[in-house]
C-alpha cells in the first residue's frame, strides 16, 4: 500500500460501522468530508495532532529511528542474526539493538496482536532502552516499537527468518488500534495497563486506565505482570496475581514466575522492578513530549507559536523532568537488581550523572530524568525544546520540591551539556 493512502485505510477500518448503513448519505458525506478537510488545516482541537493530520507526516515521512536503520541492513545482508534458534535469536536482536537483556519483564495479560498466544502459561516479553521496545512470546512473533526523534513510535512484527532467507519485516498498522488512542490525542505512544485477568489472559480488574508515567501510586502498578526483585518495604500491589471465579465470585491466587510455565523458554529468569519503574518512567515522558510536538508541529503549521503557546506547551514536560509528581518510593521497596548496572550504561555519557539511582525515597538521585538526552526529547521542535531547557533552570514552582542542593546538582549538569542539548 503507498503511504499516502495509509491514513486513509486506518480511517475507514475506524468508520466502517458508519459506512455499513448504506450509500445513500454519500454524497452529503463527501461535501462534509471536504469541509472537514479545509477546517482541519488550521484547526488545533485533539483530533487534528494525530498520525491521521497530514501535517505530522506520520505515514509519508521516512522513518529516523533505531529499528529501521537496523532493519534496512539487516535485509540487506548487512548485519547477521543468530538463526539457530528461537532463544538465540531474540539474545543476537537485542544485542544488535543494544536493548539489555536484564531488562525484561512479563506480562500476562492478553494484550498486544499476539494475545491469542499470551496467557498465565506463556507470558510475553518486554526489553528496552532509551529508545527501542522489543517483545517476545515463545512460539510467537517479535515486536518492535522503534521511537523516531519526531514521528514518534514506529511499530514493527516479524517472524524469525528462517536460515538462509531474508527477513520479512512488517511496519504494522493495526497497532495503532491501541498505541495511538484519544486519550493520547491519536499521536503514536507507549500504553502501559494494569489488568489482573484470569488463566487465559482476559481482563477481570483494571486500574489506572489511560494514564502513564511515574506519578501512578504503586498500589495502582503491575496488574497483570510478574515482579521479582522487590524488597521487603514494598507495598502491596498487584503484580503476580490471577483472578479466578468460582460459582461466580471472583477470588484472587498467586501467580508466581515459573509457577505456570517454564522460566527457561526466556532468555532471563526475571521480571525486574526497578526496570519497570524505569519503563513507566519513560512511557510517562515519551508520551507527554510526543503529544507537546504533535501540537507545537499543528500550530506552528498557520503561524510560529508565540511565547505563551511556548509555556503552555512546555510546562508539562518540565514538571515530568523534574519528577514534580512523582509517587512515593519506600525506603526499601527495591532489592537487588540485575538492571542497575546497565541501566547506568545506557545512552551518551552526558546522561550517566542522571542515570545515579536513590531508591530510598525516590527513583533516582537527581531529579532530571536522563529522558532529557533520549530521541523523545532531542525530536522536540527547536522553539519548544529551547523553551524547556529555558524554563528548567529557573527557579520555578516546578522545582520548589528539590533542595537547593540538587538545584546546583542539577544545574551543572545541564550546564555542561547546553550547547549539545540545545542543538540536538
Amino acid at each position: 500500500m503507498k503511504d499516502h493512502a495509509k491514513a486513509q485505510s486506518r480511517e475507514e477500518g475506524r468508520q466502517r460501522s458508519r459506512v455499513a448503513r448504506g450509500r445513500f448519505f454519500a454524497p452529503l458525506r463527501l461535501c462534509v468530508s471536504l469541509l472537514l478537510a479545509a477546517i482541519l488545516t488550521t484547526a488545533t482541537h485533539a483530533e487534528s495532532f494525530g498520525i491521521d493530520d497530514p501535517r505530522h507526516g506520520y505515514d509519508t515521512r521516512p522513518p529516523q529511528d533505531r529499528f529501521t536503520r537496523f532493519a534496512a541492513e539487516w535485509q540487506r545482508g548487512e548485519r547477521v542474526l543468530d538463526q539457530s534458534g528461537e532463544l538465540p535469536f531474540l539474545r543476537s536482536l537485542l544485542a544488535a539493538l543494544e536493548v539489555p537483556v536484564s531488562s525484561q519483564m512479563l506480562v500476562f495479560t492478553a494484550t498486544s496482536l499476539q494475545k491469542g498466544k499470551i496467557s498465565a502459561g506463556n507470558p510475553r516479553a518486554l526489553y528496552f532502552n532509551d529508545d527501542t521496545y522489543v517483545g517476545f512470546v515463545p512460539g510467537g512473533r517479535i515486536e518492535v516499537i522503534s521511537l523516531d526523534p519526531e514521528l514518534g513510535g514506529i511499530f514493527y512484527i516479524f517472524d524469525r527468518p528462517l536460515a538462509g532467507r531474508a527477513p520479512v519485516i512488517e511496519r504494522s498498522e493495526d497497532c495503532m488500534n491501541c498505541h495511538a488512542p484519544r486519550h493520547l490525542e491519536n499521536v503514536p505512544g507507549l500504553i502501559i495497563e494494569s489488568v489482573v485477568p484470569g488463566f487465559t489472559g482476559g481482563g477481570e480488574k483494571a486500574f489506572r486506565r489511560q494514564q502513564s508515567g511515574h506519578g501512578i501510586p504503586l498500589a495502582e502498578r503491575f496488574g497483570g505482570w510478574h515482579l521479582t526483585g522487590g524488597g521487603p518495604a514494598l507495598p502491596r500491589h498487584w503484580g503476580n496475581l490471577l483472578i479466578v471465579r468460582e460459582a461466580g465470585v471472583a477470588r484472587e491466587i498467586a501467580n508466581a514466575p515459573g509457577e505456570r510455565f517454564d522460566l527457561a523458554r526466556y532468555p532471563a529468569p526475571t521480571s525486574d522492578l526497578l526496570a519497570q519503574l524505569l519503563h513507566e518512567h519513560q512511557a510517562g515522558f515519551v508520551n507527554r513530549a510526543l503529544i507537546a510536538a504533535y501540537r507545537h508541529r499543528a500550530l506552528a503549521f498557520t503561524a510560529p507559536p508565540d511565547d505563551a503557546a511556548l509555556a503552555e506547551l512546555a510546562r508539562p514536560l518540565v514538571r515530568y523532568l523534574l519528577f514534580a509528581d512523582e509517587a512515593p518510593l519506600p525506603d526499601g521497596a527495591l532489592g537487588p537488581s540485575p538492571f542497575a548496572a546497565d541501566f547506568t550504561a545506557l545512552g551518551p555519557p552526558a546522561s550517566r550523572p542522571l542515570r545515579t539511582l536513590d531508591g530510598r525515597t525516590r527513583l533516582l538521585r537527581h531529579r532530571c530524568s536522563y529522558m532529557i538526552f533520549s530521541p523523545a526529547f532531542t525530536g522536540l521542535p527547536a522553539p519548544l525544546r529551547a523553551r524547556v531547557l529555558r524554563d528548567l533552570a529557573a527557579d520555578t514552582s516546578d522545582s520548589a520540591h528539590l533542595s537547593a542542593e540538587e538545584k546546583r546538582a542539577i544545574a551543572e549538569i545541564l550546564h555542561a551539556n547546553a550547547a549539545s542539548l540545545a542543538s540536538s
